[in-house]
């Protein structure tokens, strides 16, 4: 049986609102994203901007030796620093200072090989992190993590394979139900594709967003965006309910203006303009 769910509209975000953006970026905090290979660069650049793009002042991007020179130049808004390739290889007292000091932590954009997202996350976990985000290739190790050496806020952003592995088995037709279970398994908030669920059995239901939301790095840009509004302060479940909608909506404005056929940068651009109609 399903759990009771609330769905999420204009007026419910409006009445909870967002923290004052204060007049400066350090009041609109600090989101560092791990992650990023050889093969898929470009998974950490649409996450950070999306973080901005909705908000979050600074943005500093954690990522493999072999790619920080050229993703420094990619985002010039970034602070970039380097990521340990080899496992067993120390992390740089620098990087675990920035992660220390953080507002939010997303971890996994990018990722492609099991055994360094793990020894990357071990590593990453055993400084002080307040609140982190795990996406992508980061889920997929999860289930084999402890969850006492993560952080108390924890909130994951599965699709619905990455949920299943979650899960430990394929999908049924209870979406509220599956997600809210996965939220009390790893007692963190849970987004996937709409669906939010705490571990104390709240339920959210994002019904936005169609098939232009299907395109490479639309996951990357919902984890940036989710990311982004924790790290300005909002409350995790409601950062995730933001996130889950803005990204929803802005697609819908794609797909209405321009077609099917939109690219994930289009829609972290159309991230900005939408929060603005939103909160007007």
């Amino acid at each position: 049986m399903s759990s009771p769910s609330e769905v999420v509209t204009g007026a419910l975000l409006k009445g909870w609102g967002l923290p004052d953006p204060g007049d400066s970026k350090k009041s609109r905090g600090q989101v560092i994203v791990v992650g990023g290979s050889r093969r898929s660069p470009g998974a950490v650049l649409l996450a950070g901007e999306s973080a901005l793009r909705v908000g979050a002042g600074r943005l500093g991007l954690v990522v493999p030796g072999s790619i920080d020179a050229h993703l420094g130049v990619m985002i010039p808004e970034a602070a970039v620093f380097a990521l340990p390739e080899a496992v067993g290889e120390e992390l740089d007292p620098a990087v675990r200072e920035e992660l220390a000091t953080a507002d939010a932590v997303l971890f996994g954009p990018g990722f492609d090989d099991a055994e360094q997202t793990h020894a990357s996350l071990r590593q990453i976990t055993a400084g002080d992190i307040g609140c982190l985000v795990l996406d992508a290739f980061a889920l997929g190790i999860l289930p084999d993590f402890p969850r006492s050496r993560l952080p108390r806020v924890l909130i994951l952003n599965p699709n619905e394979e990455e949920a299943a592995i979650l899960l430990g088995r394929d999908l049924g037709g209870d979406r509220v139900a599956e997600v809210s279970e996965i939220a009390r398994r790893f007692d963190a908030v849970v987004n996937c594709y709409g669906t939010i669920a705490t571990p104390a059995g709240r339920a959210w239901v994002v019904r936005a967003g169609g098939p232009g939301l299907g395109t490479s790095g639309s996951g990357d840009v919902l984890a940036g965006a989710i990311t982004g509004f924790a790290a300005r302060g909002v409350d995790p479940v409601r950062a995730a309910v933001w996130g889950s909608w803005t990204h929803a909506q802005a697609g819908d404005r794609l797909t209405k203006r321009e077609g099917i056929g939109f690219l994930a940068r289009d829609l972290a651009t159309e991230l900005t303009s939408t929060l603005a109609d939103a909160i007007r």
